[in-house]
């Protein structure tokens, strides 16, 4: 790839506006990151939403770009030997650069693309495990991990869609290892920050659709048509329905994304009975109801449920399997949706006999505001709150079905944990941890991700009481 290709790439596409090249230089790579930036790269300026790429244009320069490509007029910067390329739209014209780098992968493999507000990361791997059992040459790509042939990746902290290039690697991987289907996990941030831009689906899933991500898309509306411009973009297009017979999965919600998944693979000539017979040898994905057994003798569950809907189903299924008590521990995420966390705090006052509401990714924001802002809801319920002080008196009474449902604040999610497995659980309990499931880290202050394992420290802890 030379700096004309990328100047022609762009100009047959529409999004070139103007170019200035010294040299016809050969291009080593893609970045939109300046501290990525290698030699020979073209270094693509994105105007994001905390952070502009252009007010890092010299650092690139400097790292050793040799073709800056922008949407913002530069020409009376002086650069050098290094090209410029100013565009109509710089996010669209990465992922056509992007594309372009590992060659089209994408026109390569026949891409299923699943998206929705809750059930994608399970949808893509029921999909995904269906098509490997029955000998297709498939790759996946969810917010936990990528998956080609025997391989595993990484798919980064807080993300279902990793970024453009990664996209593009990955997928080029895929073709590289004989792949022939890739099934991809779609959000609405991907679709509206031309993440999945020049890639070609072949069918398209929506699993669901409820009320999410509104402090980025501002309203529902906005929000659904992300969605479906993604949906109608399929050349097969698969809605999830609302109700199944299926029982093979816990939760009526993961037989429903059974349902849509047998819908997505069909078009490829697999008939429902060929992939439900798949499914005896599938597990859920890590985080996603799983179970931790270390020989305690209460039940302990661990979901990623972190929008009003998912928790309550969650929570209205582990009801069903409970004798005993039905412990929630959960919180909200800082910087994202502040309506939902009354709201949270209100089915988890309904459906658990005890709330231990703590911290969940509170990024820059006051961790303790976050928390009465569940706890708000949760009083809204009829909740009582209780102390670390008082907890012995408070939980000998305390049943929702007798409406003495009860909660705490417990800040430091360490420490809450810590307390529902060492304090608070008891024989024929259930005690489920929400919001975190597989995620490996934990944004405390908006800028670093701290390490952090719900899973790993649950165990820790499970451990030290048998």
């Amino acid at each position: 790839m030379k700096t004309q290709d990328v100047v022609k790439l762009l100009r047959q596409s529409g999004l070139l506006i103007s170019s200035k090249i010294q040299k016809n230089d050969n291009i080593a790579g893609v970045a939109d990151n300046s501290r990525k930036v290698k030699k020979g790269n073209v270094f693509v300026a994105i105007k994001g939403f905390t952070v502009d790429g252009n007010d890092y244009i010299k650092s690139a320069i400097l790292q050793g770009a040799n073709l800056l490509v922008s949407e913002k007029n530069h020409k009376k910067m002086i650069f050098g030997e290094t090209g410029y390329i100013r565009v109509k739209d710089a996010r669209k014209a990465l992922s056509l650069i992007a594309a372009y780098r590992y060659g089209f992968p994408s026109k390569k493999l026949k891409i299923i693309g699943v998206t929705g507000t809750k059930g994608k990361t399970t949808s893509v791997h029921i999909i995904h495990h269906i098509m490997q059992t029955l000998g297709y040459k498939v790759g996946m790509v969810s917010s936990i991990k990528a998956v080609i042939k025997n391989r595993e990746y990484d798919t980064g902290a807080h993300v279902t869609n990793p970024g453009v290039i990664e996209i593009q690697k990955l997928l080029s991987e895929m073709v590289r290892a004989g792949c022939e289907y890739a099934v991809l996990e779609v959000s609405s941030h991907g679709i509206d920050q031309e993440r999945i831009s020049g890639i070609q689906f072949e069918v398209t899933v929506l699993t669901n659709i409820y009320p999410e991500h509104l402090d980025y898309h501002k309203t529902f509306k906005n929000y659904k048509q992300v969605k479906m411009k993604f949906i109608k973009s399929g050349k097969h297009q698969v809605i999830s329905p609302k109700k199944t017979n299926l029982n093979i999965l816990p939760g009526e919600f993961n037989n429903i994304n059974i349902e849509a998944s047998i819908k997505a693979v069909s078009h490829f000539g697999i008939s429902k009975t060929e992939a439900l017979a798949t499914l005896s040898a599938f597990k859920l994905p890590e985080g996603r109801l799983e179970e931790l057994v270390e020989n305690q003798p209460f039940r302990v569950v661990i979901d990623f449920a972190h929008t009003p809907d998912s928790l309550e189903k969650a929570l209205k299924y582990l009801r069903k399997e409970t004798s005993g008590r039905l412990i929630s521990v959960f919180g909200c995420a800082g910087e994202r949706d502040r309506f939902k966390r009354p709201i949270m705090g209100g089915i988890s006052a309904k459906l658990a006999d005890i709330s231990i509401i703590t911290s969940e990714d509170p990024r820059s924001e006051n961790v303790n505001q976050i928390i009465d802002s569940i706890s708000d809801g949760a009083i809204s319920c009829k909740a009582r709150e209780f102390t670390l002080q008082n907890y012995k008196a408070v939980l000998r009474n305390c049943d929702t079905k007798f409406g003495n449902s009860k909660f705490i604040k417990i800040p430091d999610r360490k420490k809450a944990i810590e307390f529902a497995i060492t304090k608070v659980a008891q024989k024929d309990d259930t005690v489920a941890f929400f919001g975190k499931g597989h995620e490996k880290t934990m944004n405390l202050d908006g800028i670093h991700e701290t390490p952090w394992s719900d899973i790993e420290v649950v165990r820790e802890y499970i451990k030290k009481l048998i």
